[in-house]
């Protein structure tokens, strides 16, 4: 674990040493004081992070990960397992919702098979990092080794650390994986304390009796499996996922590189919990890029602090929601160092300054 332990150890507590500045700056703009709301704010949070008053969005990118789940077998799923496999395919011939949106805002994806429970084709634009394939059926025992749990952040780790050689300005998360609300609707409710019919939504689109049946599966999963809240990796093993941990992994890698973190929907958010949980200074670089339609996302924001930016009922998850907050990200940055102030551009400020 010396990665690990060194990753979290680079964390660092945001110390807000550049925020009067920057409001500053803000507030000469030639606009109203705080006319564009959510966006200065935005703008103030990324310099707060990297520590750079005149930041730049170069580089942005998707970690979209790939697992299978042993869970899946159990009827929770409006679809088969194999389309974790077919998906995959699907994201390298940049087909998918993920490759549509993140060339719309000029962001870069990168595939990574975290634990599919297939042979995948080699391809070069995917990381062949499995773990297992697909975790094991957590209604009968723990999802994954305490070793293969601690894989697979670390390979989340090294993924992000190997693409900031590339330039990471801006990390988004996504993942594909068939059935992997069940154990993120499990993981919220060991996280937060709320009962899992608070946390637990349709998923893939799943009618009212199944959903009724995968909240009788997870009540029986947390039953039989017992997961720590207070030890994340205990919740991680017992009822995660390979890609679930690789997320986890990069959220904290690109804490400890000062990268801000926009972080998609409910699977993301489940992600999110076990890393704040292992170190709570994350959580500030972290932006809620939407909140989805899935009942225990929003749950997961308020726990977290986090407010979305934006409401447009998505349930993709691939990182689909990532791409299109990274541009509103992007927007704040370049309002920030882009428009003019009152005095650059001759333009006369209000009367009661």
């Amino acid at each position: 674990m010396q990665r690990w332990h060194q990753t979290i150890g680079r964390i660092e507590s945001i110390d807000f040493s550049l925020a009067a500045r920057t409001q500053d700056r803000l507030d000469h703009l030639t606009k109203p004081q705080g006319s564009l709301g959510r966006l200065e704010e935005l703008a103030k949070q990324i310099v707060e992070i990297t520590k750079n008053d005149a930041p730049q969005i170069r580089n942005k990118v998707i970690f979209t990960m790939a697992g299978d789940h042993g869970i899946a077998k159990e009827g929770v799923s409006a679809f088969p397992p194999e389309v974790t496999t077919q998906m995959v395919y699907n994201f390298l011939q940049r087909g998918a919702g993920i490759n549509v949106l993140a060339e719309h805002v000029g962001a870069r994806v990168v595939v990574v098979d975290m634990g599919v429970a297939a042979d995948l084709h080699p391809h070069p634009e995917l990381l062949a990092r499995k773990i297992g394939y697909g975790t094991r059926n957590i209604l009968y025992g723990p999802a994954m080794t305490r070793d293969e749990a601690i894989r697979s952040v670390e390979t989340g780790m090294e993924v992000f650390e190997a693409e900031l050689q590339r330039g990471v300005d801006l990390a988004g998360t996504g993942e594909m994986g068939i059935g992997n609300t069940t154990p993120s609707s499990a993981i919220a409710a060991v996280i937060t304390g709320r009962a899992i019919e608070d946390v637990t939504g349709k998923g893939t689109g799943i009618d009212d009796k199944t959903l009724a049946h995968k909240i009788d599966v997870i009540k029986r999963i947390i039953a039989a499996n017992q997961p720590n809240p207070e030890d994340a990796l205990d919740v991680l093993q017992k009822i995660g996922g390979y890609e679930i941990g690789g997320l986890v992994g990069v959220i904290l890698a690109a804490a400890s590189k000062r990268v801000p973190v926009v972080i998609d929907g409910f699977i993301s958010g489940a992600a999110a919990l076990l890393a704040c949980r292992w170190e709570p200074k994350a959580k500030d670089y972290l932006i809620a890029a939407h909140c989805s339609v899935e009942r225990g996302h929003k749950i997961i924001l308020d726990y977290l602090g986090l407010e979305p930016l934006l409401h447009l009922d998505l349930r993709l998850g691939e990182g689909t929601g990532a791409a299109l907050g990274m541009s509103l990200v992007e927007a704040a940055v370049k309002i920030l160092m882009q428009m003019a102030t009152f005095q650059s551009a001759s333009v006369s400020e209000r009367m009661d300054r």
